[in-house]
């Protein structure tokens, strides 16, 4: 009984507007037929009856569409199946039961004679054909709604575990990349050294809990690109700079700006007399742009991190990662993701 009510209730304004329907129609039959109006034309039990043949009619539509359909899929051919075998079924049903109730009345001459018969066994026909075509219209609507979102679901469930595999490869490379530095450092420097192992440690479990996010906020991301090329002056000192202006708000892939800053100092040599200045410009989207001086005798990269992070991007914007290299700038510009209730 609850799992009826329910149901019901979740299909109340399609029954709603079939029970309105009946009413309309049961009214314009009375006025067509008797020409004229009074306050039988207005009760509703008619229209009761229509609603009853109607739900009788939903109940064999359901009956062979679970019977006879092999997927949740829309298919003209099947559904036209289904629809012309309930609604002879219909029919068949709607004048067994006239028959029965005419013998128990002893009207069978009156109800079922040759003109009763035919005008009835149209009428059946034209409101199966009505009615059903209303719930086939209702029934493959919504399920072609559940269909669209299980597709979404499905595809944000890939695009989820694409990202978290992505992000999975990013941390090795912030990590390795920095024990390369922090290895140099021992060298030349032991102090140094301890600092920057120090100061890693506290960024390191930034990198950490982001890693867990889909998306941070960029003054949380500009804090982070700020303590980590704090980082990097340990080993170069200022012949790497770094300016950052800030005129929009909204969220970013975590470690974004990190990857840009870090791409341009693995690339270029900064020098005292001729520095590496990077600037991060934030407006309608975020440009990371800095001047060229390449390193000479540099180790040939695969570009997997700046690749790693156009996939991301790819997954969570619309608008693409734009690379721009001309002889003394390289450049990349990536959106600004603004999400919704925020």
């Amino acid at each position: 009984m609850k799992t009826l009510l329910y149901r019901i209730y979740q299909n109340r304004h399609f029954l709603l507007f079939i029970t309105l329907f009946a009413y309309v129609q049961s009214i314009y039959t009375r006025i067509s037929v008797r020409q004229h109006i009074n306050a039988y034309t207005f009760t509703p039990e008619a229209a009761i009856a229509s609603l009853l043949a109607s739900g009788l009619l939903f109940l064999v539509i359901l009956f062979f569409i679970r019977k006879s359909q092999q997927s949740d899929v829309f298919n003209t051919k099947e559904m036209l199946k289904i629809f012309g075998t309930s609604l002879i079924v219909y029919v068949v049903i709607m004048q067994t039961s006239g028959l029965l109730i005419a013998f128990t009345l002893n009207k069978i001459e009156q109800n079922f004679n040759q003109q009763t018969f035919v005008l009835a066994l149209f009428s059946d026909f034209l409101d199966g054909l009505i009615y059903g075509s209303f719930f086939l219209a209702y029934y493959y609507y919504h399920k072609s709604k559940k269909h669209q979102e299980q597709l979404v679901n499905y595809h944000k469930a890939l695009a989820d575990s694409k990202i978290n595999q992505l992000k999975t490869q990013l941390n090795p490379h912030f990590l390795f990349n920095n024990l390369n530095v922090l290895d140099q450092l021992i060298e030349e420097d032991k102090h140094k050294a301890s600092d920057f192992l120090n100061e890693f440690a506290e960024i390191y479990r930034y990198v950490l809990q982001s890693s867990e996010k889909e998306l941070i906020n960029i003054n949380e991301e500009i804090d982070f690109a700020k303590q980590y090329f704090k980082l990097i002056q340990h080993k170069y000192e200022n012949t790497y700079q770094l300016n950052i202006e800030k005129n929009s708000n909204g969220f970013v892939v975590p470690l974004s700006l990190q990857l840009l800053i870090e791409n341009a100092i693995q690339h270029n040599m900064g020098t005292s007399e001729n520095p590496v200045c990077i600037n991060v410009h934030i407006d309608e989207n975020i440009m990371v742009s800095n001047n060229m001086n390449l390193k000479r005798n540099i180790k040939p990269t695969s570009g997997r991190a700046l690749k790693n992070l156009k996939e991301q991007y790819q997954l969570l914007s619309d608008n693409p990662i734009k690379v721009y290299q001309s002889e003394k700038e390289f450049s990349v510009t990536i959106p600004i993701i603004h999400m919704k209730n925020q």
